[in-house]
């Protein structure tokens, strides 16, 4: 065991690896970037940790595995190259011949930045040559013909659909240029057009790639490595097309009056994309018949609002010609495409666990999360915890708002990692479901093929007082597994997403995480399969199983999300844009019918950046179900008034019982934090349908943490704690405390499948379950 020395992440040395999770047998390659000249790295097994406060001693530590990989490691910066777009990389007859028009619709976000951006180009990377369809560093429609830039002079608004058009006619060296607004308003402020002479000498480069969504590409293209986009398009494009003749200036005249060119000149469409087809994939279809397909990259947004949406539908499958738009972002990410570091093949009796490539220098250190699952189709242990990776997903990279962290902490002072401002600094690194793009809409897409630098074994979140969050304060629970000496697997969301329930089979009792928040509909099959089936659960965080989560079937390490208009959240859906691209609703879990409660008994309720506080023991504590829950602790006592995470076990997230979004009707809340918490602690949004006062902690009775136990079928049980902040207690004084020794009793139990955890059902005339706390007895 190595203690780990006090050195800094800095930015300076980051990396990624090929996957999450690999199997004895199996090989994985890590990614590096590293500004120094030189690094160490080494496999190290994470078994100590997560991080401490108010005055607790750290503890995190490693084991060293001994691989060969192991060693110094020359140093060199890969750089980051975000920005979607989609390439027509089989594109020869396009745009090469005398005359052609490009047209498409187009609804830029962020017009006139003082910067171009591409709409639809070819061979715009050789000086002097190429042609480009796009807005100018003011925000108006241009075409660049060669070295010749050509603009309406007038920019198109922001968040408005416009039809432009570039009729080229190189026999005569003109241009004519129009930008059509869909919405007029009085004196067509933004309707503009131009005809201009270009000259009849415009190089374009046959065999060049079609590029929709961005200016050019620069830079070298090497093995995996992109070239670096530049002129990237923000905002929506939408049925883009190429027609192999000029259209006349009545045609234009007709495109005016709002006819489509492919109307006017049916028999010279060369290409036609339209984006409605295959929208949960890369591949974009040309239907003109000539097979001018291609793809997209670093995965813009699609199943979004077209320029013919009516507002009828908000399934694109209903009316997926209204949804034949793309929406570009300058600094979407999917892929970093490094070149690789080292690759390490896993030992066949490496023990599952959570693992990291450990990079150092004598001044910084970078942990590369991984996880070794047993080996696939059999189990090591009896014990399996599932590691939250889509949730680390969905917060990697996240920039942190100083004002929105006031807000929920009370204070000015709020603690922050030392990665936090490097990630606020970087614009390149891909942005987390709690961030906008730099076009004002939310990330909808996060990728785990890129560095995730908050997803670090001792990162401190500002909400939990700087306790752990997501990977860091799952470290509490696996320093409290391996203190107690309690053998287990490790398996994660990928992992269950792809196997289902065969996987959660082989287990008696599965463990989660703090906050297993983003989960997919395999994931609660399989949950809901393994709990029904006899198999026992302890749900050890809060705020868990509340967004709907899709893995893009051609990019598995690429989950999406959407928002929708309900739900405690960081943005909102743009309307008729709540479905997935897949088809499924986006949104909550609850608003399909799926709430938490169903599962584990217990669904968010509450969040606040205040101090955490304890539970208190309800009068179901002493029910004899429950005899094991509570043995050796004193009911009368408070449970978790300690830990790392804002010095209690029920804080930053939290969740209650309700028997009206499914809580079983046996269930138990044997103790509950009501009454104890400040109103900093906010009653969740969904569930406040009128602006009204009182939703704090002083008030709201819905604003607490319950804690929940009841049987499932076949002689399993579920076991839910109901707060983000319940393993950071865990470790205080030594681990000898009532939470670690609830926890301890709940596991044991569980794993003792000698005697089910049957129930006969309530004796007759019992009343209906309720709970009392200092607030009296409240329904729940």
């Amino acid at each position: 065991m190595t203690a780990a020395a006090a050195v800094r992440r800095n930015g300076r040395l980051m990396g990624y690896a090929d996957r999450w999770s690999v199997a004895p047998g199996e090989a994985l390659t890590f990614m590096v970037s590293a500004e120094p000249e030189r690094y160490t790295a080494e496999i190290v097994r994470l078994t100590r940790g997560g991080p401490r406060t108010g005055g607790e001693a750290e503890t995190f530590a490693y084991e060293q595995v001994g691989t060969v990989i192991d060693g110094t490691y020359p140093g060199g910066v890969q750089e980051l190259r975000p920005g979607s777009y989609a390439l027509v990389t089989d594109s020869g007859g396009l745009l090469t011949g005398g005359q052609f028009t490009v047209q498409a619709w187009v609804c830029p976000s962020t017009p006139g930045r003082g910067r171009r951006q591409g709409i639809l180009t070819k061979g715009c990377a050789e000086p002097g040559g190429g042609f480009g369809l796009l807005l100018d560093e003011t925000g108006a429609l241009a075409c660049r013909a060669g070295d010749v830039l050509v603009t309406t002079g007038v920019p198109l608004l922001a968040g408005h659909w416009y039809l432009v058009a570039a009729a080229v006619d190189l026999t005569v060296g003109t241009v004519r240029l129009l930008q059509r607004p869909l919405t007029r308003y009085a004196g067509d402020p933004d309707r503009a057009e131009r005809i201009a002479d270009i000259g009849s000498d415009v190089p374009i480069d046959g065999d060049a790639h079609v590029l929709i969504g961005g200016e050019r590409l620069a830079g070298s293209a090497r093995g995996r490595r992109l070239p670096r986009l530049e002129g990237g398009f923000n905002g929506k494009i939408d049925g883009p097309c190429v027609l192999g003749r000029a259209l006349t200036a009545a045609e234009m005249a007709r495109l005016c009056e709002g006819v489509d060119g492919r109307a006017i000149a049916p028999a010279s469409v060369l290409a036609d994309w339209d984006f409605s087809l295959n929208m949960e994939r890369r591949r974009i279809v040309d239907v003109s018949g000539h097979g001018f397909h291609g793809e997209t990259v670093n995965s813009p947004l699609r199943a979004v609002t077209g320029h013919r949406w009516s507002g009828r539908y908000r399934d694109h499958r209903s009316a997926p010609g209204e949804y034949g738009a793309i929406h570009f972002h300058d600094d979407d990410l999917d892929d970093a495409r490094w070149d690789p570091a080292f690759r390490y093949e896993v030992p066949d009796d490496l023990p599952s666990g959570a693992y990291a490539a450990r990079l150092s220098t004598d001044r910084e250190e970078y942990f590369i999360v991984f996880f070794v699952r047993p080996p696939r189709g059999r189990t090591g242990r009896r014990v399996a915890f599932l590691a939250s990776t889509f949730t680390y997903m969905a917060y990697s990279n996240l920039a942190l708002n100083p004002v929105r962290m006031r807000e929920m902490t009370g204070s000015a002072d709020a603690l922050i990692d030392e990665i936090d401002p490097v990630i606020g600094d970087r614009q390149d690194l891909g942005r987390s479901f709690y961030n906008l793009h730099s076009d004002g809409s939310g990330t909808a897409h996060v990728s785990r093929l890129r560095p995730m630098l908050n997803v670090q074994p001792t990162y401190r979140w500002f909400l939990s007082g700087g306790g752990g969050w997501c990977f860091s304060g799952d470290m509490y629970l696996l320093d409290w597994l391996h203190a107690q000496g309690v053998g287990y697997d490790v398996i994660t969301d990928e992992d269950l997403h792809e196997e289902g329930a065969a996987l959660l089979r082989r287990y008696d009792v599965v463990l989660t995480g703090m906050h297993p928040e983003y989960v997919s509909g395999e994931m609660l099959d399989a949950l809901a399969c393994y709990t029904d089936s006899g198999g026992r659960l302890m749900y050890l965080g809060g705020n868990g199983f509340y967004w709907v989560t899709t893995v893009l079937p051609d990019r598995p390490h690429v989950i999406e999300i959407r928002r929708g208009h309900a739900g405690t959240r960081a943005w909102a859906s743009p309307p008729g844009e709540e479905h997935h691209s897949n088809g499924e609703p986006g949104g909550l879990w609850r608003h399909r019918g799926r709430a938490p409660q169903r599962l584990v008994g217990v669904g968010f309720t509450a969040q606040g950046g205040g101090p955490s506080v304890p539970y208190r023991c309800t009068p179901a504590s002493r029910d004899p179900r429950v005899a094991f829950v509570f043995d050796g602790v004193d009911l009368d006592e408070p449970i978790g008034d300690f830990g790392n995470n804002g010095g209690g076990a029920a804080g930053a997230e939290t969740d209650r019982a309700d028997f009206s979004l499914g809580t079983p009707p046996h269930a138990l809340v044997v103790a509950t934090s009501q009454g104890e918490h400040s109103d900093l602690f906010q009653h969740v949004v969904e569930e406040v349908l009128a602006t009204k006062p009182g939703q704090g902690g002083t008030e709201c009775p819905e604003v607490r943490a319950d804690l929940t136990f009841y049987e499932t079928p076949e002689g399993g049980g579920v076991f839910s704690v109901g707060s983000i902040d319940w393993v950071g207690s865990l470790s205080h004084n030594g681990y000898d405390n009532n939470v670690s020794r609830i926890t301890g009793n709940v596991l044991r139990r569980f794993l003792d499948t000698s005697v089910p955890l049957g129930w006969s059902g309530p004796a007759s005339g019992a009343p209906e379950p309720r709970i009392v706390s200092n607030l009296g007895a409240v329904d729940l």
